[in-house]
């Protein structure tokens, strides 16, 4: 055992020596000693050196190192592709008993010489040994990235890859096996490599979202496999069972040919929408599955409707209804305050122009009790009793008279962006013309231009927004932003700087704060194998997280079916696991009751199914062989395992590892050092008592 000291250990010799003599002498000037058996003398002598030399031990502060010896049995991982896939070939009634064959000879083979560790992929990499080949994704690439990061630095002896060969979800395997340390890699192949006659969807490229009355493309892959050349072969996309498109198509190499077309569909119905693609079907093909594909689209209208009020025909109406209405996302409707029906269904986006002029209070409790949002702009001859009745955040004295305002940038503004520029166009516009009084700001505003009068700059806004609850409002104190437009376009010969300002500062208005108490995360699209798992939370009036009442969730199938569920309580928050549904459009309907009110919120998602496993109907044996031959393992058919096995047993490089650790221990840390010490001291004592000396 190799011992470190601050001092040499040789020290201890001549210190062992000095221990004695003292020993020796101490005890050698007693009377009582001398009259002392023989005995009696070496024990307390005895006793009294070694106490001593302990302690010069204990003070030399001794040091050992533990060297400890480690055998590391080389490690043999075993990885089954429990993908459906595997099933697709001839052998399916027997491979799974090939593959349980081949994992028990393994184990029996070499159970005293290798750690074996037994692991599935599909979905994802399992540890795990049972196998039921139902899994409905390949995925390669992610078990090779398990092992090189939970075996990192850990003596991989081989891995055993039982596999088709085929995957549809990640990189190819290829790239992470440098990752392994160049561990081998046995393959095992499983499946008929064989090309069968077939043709089908081998995918599908499309925008999951478009927008309502634009037309989106789609381009459908097709495989062909020892199909006759010159033959059309009708492919058609379906919605609700009515043909919207199809095109034939005619393949030329008999032996394996690919073809891409392109279809152009027009999106005319809002929400999920389900199209089916299929191609038809040819005598003696070995799987029908794979000719047809559905796919979803969300088709979204993203247009705004915007209403502009007014009680007279304004200049500044027609300019801001010309810039709006060239967003072909944006719908205008202009009324005047007469003419109004006071419909408010549909509207986004109220545009309020001199809201002074004949106004009725009636109106505006209609706009309020509707939670539009709404852009005021504000009349020279506005009231401040009117201004303050609106509640725009700010307090206008009653002085009479009109002035003109100019604008000033704030830096501050933050809410959104302007292009580089803006600050020296605002500098340069025409002033606004406003009623003449002083403005106190009674609530919190988010100003974005500052009044103006020449180089002085003053603290009241000029265009600014507040908020109430989930609602945003926006308030231009004067008229005459007709001005503003001509003034650019003579300067510039375009309106760039007054069209982003109107746009940036209706899309601002336009979002909704998210201020609801019940809140859910709900993915909008699943596949048909995997949990259905939705998160929910509810928030007290200080938005704080609670749980105490029931949240219930209606689910609405495309057969109008009607499902009742309701969310367990997980932590502070809620949960709700629908496990898998078959594909289709599902409606759901989230509702709760908080002190006697009902919060609502609903939506809609889809479960798709891919069918990525009913695609390959032949094995891809020539992957398992490349990660062999790369990794300087084997490939063996599941049939010929027993070949594998000797190659395994014949490498000389797989070995045990063995590891040395090292430690360090204080010789003051040994429990043992102290109750020797404590025995001596107690048996020196006692030896001097029974012998009558103190």
């Amino acid at each position: 055992m190799p011992v470190a000291s601050s001092i040499s250990v040789f020290w201890l010799i001549p210190w062992g020596v000095i221990c004695i003599v003292l020993a020796y002498f101490l005890y050698s000037k007693s009377d009582w000693f001398s009259n002392l058996n023989i005995y009696w003398k070496i024990t307390l002598r005895f006793c009294r050196a070694l106490l001593f030399f302990l302690l010069g031990v204990l003070i030399f502060d001794f040091v050992f190192e533990l060297i400890e010896s480690k055998k590391e049995k080389p490690i043999l991982i075993t990885i089954v592709d429990n993908s459906s896939s595997i099933n697709n070939y001839k052998d399916s009634n027997t491979v799974l008993k090939n593959i349980v064959s081949a994992k028990k000879a393994i184990r029996k083979r070499f159970k005293n010489k290798y750690d074996i560790v037994e692991m599935t992929t599909g979905d994802f990499p399992r540890y795990q040994s049972n196998i039921s080949l139902s899994e409905s994704k390949t995925n390669l690439e992610s078990v090779f990235s398990k092992v090189a990061t939970d075996y990192y630095n850990q003596n991989i002896g081989g891995l055993v890859l039982i596999s088709d060969g085929n995957f549809n979800h990640g990189s190819n395997p290829l790239y992470n096996t440098s990752k392994l340390n160049y561990s081998p890699i046995y393959t095992l192949g499983v499946g008929d490599t064989v090309l069968k006659r077939d043709h089908y969807i081998k995918n599908l490229s499309f925008n999951e979202v478009t927008f309502l009355g634009n037309k989106f493309p789609i381009e459908v892959d097709l495989e062909a496999i020892k199909f006759k050349a010159n033959k059309p072969y009708k492919v058609t996309i379906k919605k609700n069972n009515k043909t919207v498109a199809s095109q034939n198509v005619v393949y030329q190499n008999e032996q394996r040919d690919f073809k891409q077309l392109s279809f152009l569909l027009n999106a005319e119905q809002t929400g999920f929408q389900r199209y089916t693609v299929s191609v038809s079907e040819a005598e003696n093909e070995i799987n029908y599955e794979n000719n047809v594909r559905d796919f979803y689209v969300e088709i979204i209208d993203s247009r705004s409707k915007i209403l502009i009020l007014s009680s007279a025909p304004h200049p500044d109406i027609s300019s801001v209804k010309e810039v709006l209405k060239s967003n072909k996302n944006v719908e205008i409707i202009s009324k005047l305050i007469s003419d109004w029906d006071n419909n408010l269904s549909g509207v986004d986006l109220i545009v309020w122009h001199k809201p002074s002029n004949g106004f009725n209070p009636s109106i505006a409790n209609r706009i309020m009790e509707n939670k539009k949002p709404v852009l005021f702009i504000l009349g020279s001859d506005a009231p401040s009793e009117i201004i303050n009745q609106l509640g725009l955040g700010i307090k206008s004295s009653n002085f009479k008279g009109k002035d003109d305002i100019q604008a000033s940038f704030n830096m501050e503004f933050s809410s959104f962006e302007l292009n580089e520029g803006f600050v020296e166009y605002i500098e340069n516009v025409p002033p606004l013309n406003s009623r003449f009084s002083k403005i106190s700001i009674t609530k919190p505003l988010d100003v974005l231009l500052h009044q103006r009068i020449g180089s002085i700059k003053k603290k009241e806004p000029l265009v600014y927004f507040l908020k109430k609850s989930a609602l945003k409002y926006g308030v231009i104190y004067g008229e005459g932003l007709w001005r503003w437009k001509i003034n650019e376009f003579k300067d510039n010969s375009n309106i760039d700087f007054y069209k982003e300002i109107l746009e940036k500062t209706c899309n601002y208005l336009l979002i909704k704060s998210n201020d609801s108490p019940l809140r859910l995360s709900f993915p909008e699209k699943f596949n048909m194998d995997e949990d259905i798992i939705v998160n929910a939370s509810f928030y007290n009036a200080s938005m704080e997280a609670i749980t105490t009442s029931k949240i219930n969730l209606k689910l609405t199938n495309d057969n109008n079916e009607e499902f009742d569920l309701q969310f367990s309580v997980y932590n502070d928050a809620y949960k709700l696991n629908m496990g898998t549904l078959k594909p289709g459009s599902y409606t759901w309907r989230a509702s709760t009751v908080n002190n006697g009110k009902k919060h609502l919120k609903s939506g809609r998602f889809i479960v798709q199914n891919i069918g990525l496993e009913s695609r390959d109907t032949y094995a891809n044996h020539s992957l398992l062989k490349e990660l062999s031959k790369e990794s300087g393992g084997s490939f063996n058919l599941i049939n010929n395992h027993h070949k594998m096995l000797n190659d395994i047993r014949a490498r000389k490089d797989i070995s045990t590892v063995m590891h040395k650790n090292s430690s360090f221990i204080n010789l003051i840390d040994y429990k043992w050092i102290f109750f020797l010490l404590v025995f001596l001291v107690s048996l020196e004592w006692f030896g001097r008592k029974i012998n009558g000396a103190y």
